[in-house]
């Protein structure tokens, strides 16, 4: 089995908790569902959050839903001029069979700007 990396981002409107934790839980859920994961296949999960998100981990909202036991960390992504504000990252390594183009990769909201390339419209 190989492990493999599923790419996901999302923005919340504002730098609160709840609506760190809501976007973080749709985005995570909709990444497992896309590409057919059982948690138990979950390697770990990477997080970053533009330098504007402060009032809570990410992290928290994979533990809402239970991934009581896959590593997490939290990051801050670096700071560039005309980044996108309000931005939440993940990196989601899975054990899989599946191959590297049947990866789907997950950009909601203003984040789908990030990779108009892989998005669909």
């Amino acid at each position: 089995m190989l492990v493999r990396g599923i790419r996901g981002a999302t923005t919340v409107e504002e730098d609160q908790a709840q609506q760190v934790l809501d976007a973080t839980r749709e985005l995570l859920q909709i990444m497992i569902e896309e590409n057919q994961v059982d948690p138990e296949d979950i390697a770990s999960v990477l997080f970053t959050a533009t330098a504007d998100i402060k009032s809570v981990f990410p992290a928290r909202a994979a533990r809402d839903l239970g991934w009581n036991l896959v590593p997490l960390m939290c990051f801050q992504e670096i700071e560039i001029g005309e980044s996108l504000p309000l931005c939440i990252r993940v990196l989601m390594h899975i054990n899989t069979a599946k191959k590297q183009n049947d990866i789907q990769h997950i950009y909601l909201r203003q984040a789908r700007g990030l990779r108009p390339d892989i998005v669909e419209p």
